[in-house]
């Protein structure tokens, strides 16, 4: 089925056109496609294509191809380093995340912890977001798990974010869900996060927290701001266990060479979302400055 320059596109398939537009734009690195070659790529007119590229992510495709390069996350290291401060809180503002989504989180108890989160009623849903289909899980107290299946299929998608509450009960639950979660409809107004980790890793997901969108830092940098320096390898398993993925941005922890490390959710949609975080950075700054 051929989508027309008239019909809809939900989120999803703007991330879909993402995905494949990086893996064209891989194989001509040397030579860089023009517009009306990517659209073709795309199946889709030059018009249309430039649309939904811009709706998506704020600035022209043209422009846009730059943050899509693998040079991209060298770039940020240099122009975007975050140095992070050792400052803790329980509120972030959107300035510092995802534009006018302010988030508040809390951390299970260690009991919920040790017991695997026994007594834990875990509802789940799949939604539809920028980069994908994403499986979206909530206590009553908040989100506590979002995965995306782009790569790995709602399957293992599903299979890896509960075996991380193993003794805790699932229910398919669309409504409990959209109760915890409608803020990532628009990226407005609260919403609650409610984790459960380790001392250690909550340590390293409360960094991760005070990364702004559109910057990024490293795994030493994070290692040095929880007091453990020489941490750099469990700093990086602890990323990697995050479960609240992109809302905890742990797409912005970087290696210091300026490669872009490991994904939980695949690389290409690590690289996109820190395409579309500096595109719009970028695009938002004239009318902050303004």
């Amino acid at each position: 089925m051929t989508m027309t320059d008239q019909s809809p596109a939900p989120d999803g398939y703007h991330y879909a056109l993402m995905r494949r537009a990086i893996d064209h734009l891989d194989a001509r690195a040397d030579a860089p496609p023009s517009l009306p070659e990517l659209a073709a790529e795309m199946n889709l007119s030059p018009a249309h294509f430039q649309r939904i590229f811009s709706a998506w992510a704020g600035v022209s495709p043209k422009r846009f191809q730059q943050y899509l390069t693998l040079g991209h996350a060298k770039a940020l290291l240099s122009e975007r380093f975050t140095l992070l401060d050792t400052a803790h809180g329980t509120g972030l503002s959107g300035t510092g995340r995802l534009h006018d989504l302010f988030l508040r989180w809390e951390a299970m108890s260690p009991g919920d912890y040790a017991r695997g989160g026994a007594g834990l009623r875990i509802a789940y849903d799949w939604r539809d977001g920028p980069f994908g289909e994403m499986l979206v899980m909530v206590t009553d107290r908040g989100i506590c798990g979002l995965a995306f299946a782009s790569e790995a299929g709602r399957e293992a998608t599903f299979a890896d974010m509960a075996a991380r509450w193993p003794a805790a009960t699932f229910r398919a639950d669309a409504a409990a869900v959209a109760a915890q979660a409608g803020a990532l409809d628009t990226l407005s107004g609260e919403a609650r996060l409610h984790i459960l980790g380790g001392p250690f890793q909550i340590k390293v997901w409360e960094a991760l927290m005070r990364i702004p969108s559109g910057h990024v830092t490293t795994y030493g940098e994070i290692a040095s701001a929880i007091g453990n320096p020489r941490a750099v390898r469990a700093v990086g398993t602890a990323v990697g266990r995050n479960p609240v993925s992109w809302l905890i941005p742990c797409h912005r922890a970087l290696r210091k060479s300026g490669g872009l490390g490991g994904y939980h959710w695949g690389l290409p949609v690590k690289r996109a979302m820190l395409a579309w975080e500096g595109a719009r950075a970028d695009a938002d700054a004239p009318r902050r400055s303004a």
